[in-house]
């Protein structure tokens, strides 16, 4: 978002008044106000944060984070936050509006694990936004997250630290679970919609083969689907996986050209199912996986 576009948002949202707005302390209710750029965060910060924290999701349910923009509504939850958790680089709206409004009072997860660079032979240049699809990671992040909470709200540091550890252990868990199940599997390659696994596939031995590069909605050159056709081919790929977020008709096309099937992968982006989480859908995933790649655990 442009930075005077960003200034106007902001004199709006000051000139809308303060009615339903956190107090200056950051808190609002008694409890600690919490906004969120996405909904891994979202979802950690409500489980490690429990009843003593308020969490607002500035991507809304269903919607695409990666251009996600602010109204002014938005501009004033994060300026009245008590803190502001996000993934500097990957929103670059929401990027701006914490440095400008909330940056003594924000926790950027990227400062806390390391982040790895984009395939070499993909297209994207830098660094890789989807460090949550590795649970080993993110455990990471619900481990400072906690202690970040603790130092932001002093009175209930000891149920974050204890929710905090909580969130490890169950991370753990499903990190012992998916290194079991994709141990021994017939393939290693996942062909998917866009690059949003390299983290997982990284941490388990497979290799990610995306059709697009950050964007899900970026379209592919007829080049790019030709040289995905080759490697799915080559590879024996039985499945071409898309995600929820997005149109399919790119991963059908792949699937007609090679004699595939499509199925869903899903990079936890956002949900669209209120039953579902972020252990139901890598749960989810991981059988998704198992089945593709004909793995035995």
């Amino acid at each position: 978002m442009p930075r005077a576009l960003l200034a106007v948002l902001l004199t709006l949202a000051v000139a809308a008044g303060c009615a339903g707005r956190a107090s200056a302390s950051g808190f609002s209710g008694g409890k600690l106000s919490v906004v969120t750029a996405f909904y891994p965060l979202q979802f950690l910060s409500e489980r490690i944060g429990g009843d003593t924290v308020t969490v607002t999701n500035l991507t809304k349910p269903g919607a695409e984070p990666h251009d996600v923009e602010l109204n002014p509504r938005q501009v004033a939850q994060v300026a009245d936050a008590g803190l502001a958790v996000y993934l500097k680089g990957f929103q670059p709206a929401v990027d701006e509006a914490i440095g400008q409004e909330a940056k003594g009072r924000s926790f950027d997860v990227s400062s806390v694990v390391e982040l790895q660079p984009f395939n070499a032979d993909s297209d994207e240049s830098g660094m890789d936004p989807h460090v949550w699809l590795d649970p080993v990671r993110f455990a990471t992040i619900a481990e400072k997250l906690g202690e970040r909470l603790a130092t932001a709200d002093p009175a209930h540091a000891a149920d974050y630290r204890v929710r905090a550890q909580e969130v490890q252990d169950q991370l753990q868990a499903l990190q012992q679970t998916y290194a079991r199940s994709l141990a021994t599997c017939e393939r290693r390659e996942i062909v998917t919609s866009h690059e949003a696994f390299n983290y997982l596939a990284t941490r388990y031995g497979l290799t990610q083969v995306g059709i697009t590069g950050i964007s899900p909605e970026a379209e592919p050159s007829p080049r790019r689907l030709g040289e995905v056709a080759r490697e799915a081919r080559a590879t024996g790929t039985t499945t071409i996986f898309f995600e929820t977020l997005v149109s399919p008709k790119v991963a059908e096309t792949i699937a007609r050209e090679v004699g595939a099937r499509t199925a869903v992968l899903d990079p936890l982006e956002g949900l669209t199912d209120p039953s579902a989480d972020y252990f139901t859908v890598m749960r989810a995933n991981l059988s998704a996986l198992t089945e593709a790649l004909g793995c035995s655990s």
